[in-house]
Order: structure tokens, then sequence, then C-alpha cells
């Protein structure tokens, strides 16, 4: 929470379509990728989605993402040519809540929104987004705003 007030995550509905779709495809094992926008004192702001591949070991895809360096790297990149930043990471729950998992709280970056989606028998099931405490004790979630296109 920046100074104590709830931070909002704002995504245009298209988008999350976007979102929910990548990680229901890659159902019943974790999928992930890279939220791209712009950052205020008190809400980020979504545009785009940078899907990845999830690299950890297949044998432990069902329950576990792994994004790399490179991935990071490409996200730059990527955000950089629409005069974006990387402002979050999002990625799914396969039968799982839409909450951290202490695997979670141990990888995650404090400068970074979490975007967790619930991924029910391939059926997106709720999401919630969480940025972890800057002492890396646990995460505080933050408001998650679904919204139509301004033009919609």
């Amino acid at each position: 929470m920046a100074d104590g007030k709830r931070m909002n995550l704002n995504i245009p509905a298209a988008l999350y379509r976007q979102i929910t779709t990548h990680l229901s495809t890659a159902y019943p094992k974790e999928a992930a990728g890279l939220l791209l926008g712009t950052a205020d004192g008190s809400s980020w702001h979504a545009s785009r989605m940078l899907p990845l591949a999830n690299k950890f070991a297949q044998a432990e895809q069902y329950h576990r993402y792994l994004i790399t360096a490179e991935d990071m790297l490409e996200g730059e990149d990527h955000a950089a040519s629409f005069g974006l930043d990387v402002v979050g990471v999002f990625h799914s729950h396969p039968d799982s809540a839409p909450e951290p998992s202490a695997y979670d709280c141990q990888h995650a970056l404090p400068w970074y929104l979490y975007l967790i989606v619930s991924i029910a028998a391939g059926e997106p099931a709720g999401a919630r987004a969480w940025q972890l405490r800057e002492d890396r004790s646990d995460f505080n979630e933050a408001a998650l705003v679904v919204a139509p296109a301004a033009n919609a």
C-alpha cells in the first residue's frame, strides 16, 4: 500500500478477457505473463499484456510457473516500444483460490503488482490483485477494477 491507502489495478475488460483466455488455455497447468501499462501513486493502469511460456519443469507446471530474466528483458523492451512499463505479473492458480501462495511470496518483487486468476475446470473463476509488502512478509490486496474501454 502506498501511504496506507489501498492501491488499484485498472484493467479494460477486453484485456482482462485476453489474460483469462491465455491462462485458461494452459489449464490444468499454471500460465503467466506480464502486465504492461503505467503506474502512479495510487493505481496501476494495465493497457497491454505479454503472454509468456511457463519455463518451469513440465512435471511441476501444474502448481508452479517460472518467468526468466530473459522474459523480463523481453517484456521491458516490448513495453518500451509502446511507451509503457512492465507494471506487473499475471498468473493462474488452477483449481485453487486467487490468493498468493508461500511460493508466490518467496519469488515476488515488491515493485510489481500480481494479478492471480483462479481457473476452475478450465474456466476463469475469480481474480484478485496483490502487491508484496516492502519487507516481503506478506501481500497487500489491491482493488481490481475491470472496466469497459472509455469509447466502448
